[in-house]
């Protein structure tokens, strides 16, 4: 009875210091499947911890909640970097993101995860810079500061967006999406008068892929949560900045050991998301990289995906060419 009350004990202190990521599904009518995210020190009764909304880019969506956490911030707090906010993440099964459905799903983590709602912030990327744009520009009064990184927008107006604290950042070898794309956001927002509380950073030499880097530095979040909704100015903050240096150094500082991820209520799926046809480029390179072959997986769809070489795989596996590729194989791609 003591070592099970021993246990006990010590996995309610373990889970304390731990950062909780729980899935939801089917849960909010005209909504999205989603992961809510809250810090090791998250308290639901007395909390001030500020709430961050990550819109996924299009190589994530389907029907699988496991793939949202392959880049971006929950991919962050994995890797160990330390984010004290509530994050929630839905995955878009397809198409363009949908405001209302987002709001839906918002509103529902906002009755049921107390929190600062007067620092909430939008962070999105590709497909999920123009949702963060598409949202921000309805829900505009609800939101402390946005943060749109290589997409666009097709709000039927962006005149709401002139009303919050918003950074647009844009690859300028952006390929996937070109850089006039944020361009034309920000030409549509100077139509309806004054930006003041706009950031458009035109990044040099950074293609579609180089900037989910930014979900992986301190910079990203320490700007967001600089603003807040009740601010009578709503002023921009330009004390922080993200620099190509910066990206390019993402996972320097990151404490590998300083997170512990607790997941809760995680379906895996039988839905095949993860074919190498389905060339990834929003994906960050960390360094050494691994690949498990699956269906369809060749050494040239290796190489092409990770931007490498067959030659390079080879040596690295010690394997020819010709060799047969293994399903459920790891292979070394970096």
């Amino acid at each position: 009875m003591k070592r099970l009350l021993f246990f006990i004990l010590l996995s309610l202190s373990f889970s304390a210091i731990c950062q909780t990521l729980t899935a939801y599904h089917d849960r909010v009518p005209q909504g999205y499947n989603f992961w809510v995210s809250t810090p090791k020190d998250y308290d639901s009764l007395h909390t001030d911890k500020p709430i961050i909304l990550f819109l996924h880019g299009a190589s994530l969506c389907g029907h699988n909640l496991e793939r949202v956490r392959r880049y971006g911030p929950l991919d962050a707090l994995k890797m160990g970097r330390q984010i004290d906010a509530v994050i929630i993440a839905p995955q878009n099964p397809g198409g363009a993101w949908d405001p209302k459905r987002i709001n839906n799903v918002v509103d529902w983590v906002f009755d049921h995860y107390p929190a600062d709602t007067n620092r909430f912030y939008v962070l999105g990327m590709s497909l999920g810079g123009y949702g963060t744009i598409d949202y921000s520009a309805v829900y505009h009064n609800r939101i402390a500061a946005a943060m749109a990184l290589c997409g666009g927008g097709n709000p039927k107006s962006y005149c709401g967006l002139n009303d919050l604290p918003l950074w647009i950042l844009h690859g300028t070898a952006d390929r996937a999406v070109p850089i006039s794309q944020s361009q034309k956001v920000i030409n549509a927002m100077a139509k309806c008068g004054d930006s003041p509380r706009l950031r458009f950073s035109k990044l040099p030499g950074v293609n579609h892929g180089g900037l989910a880097r930014a979900f992986y530095i301190t910079e990203t979040y320490d700007w967001l949560f600089q603003h807040h909704l009740d601010d009578p100015d709503r002023t921009v903050n330009k004390d922080f900045d993200i620099t190509v240096d910066r990206l390019h150094k993402a996972y320097k500082d990151i404490d590998r050991k300083a997170n512990h991820l607790i997941v809760h209520n995680s379906k895996p799926s039988k839905e095949n998301n993860s074919s190498v046809a389905e060339a990834d480029s929003e994906i960050p390179s960390t360094g050494t990289e691994y690949h498990t072959i699956r269906k369809g997986d060749t050494l040239g769809k290796l190489a092409k995906h990770y931007h490498t070489s067959i030659n390079s795989i080879c040596k690295l596996n010690n394997i020819s060419r010709n060799s047969t590729l293994r399903i459920g194989k790891r292979l070394r791609v970096k």
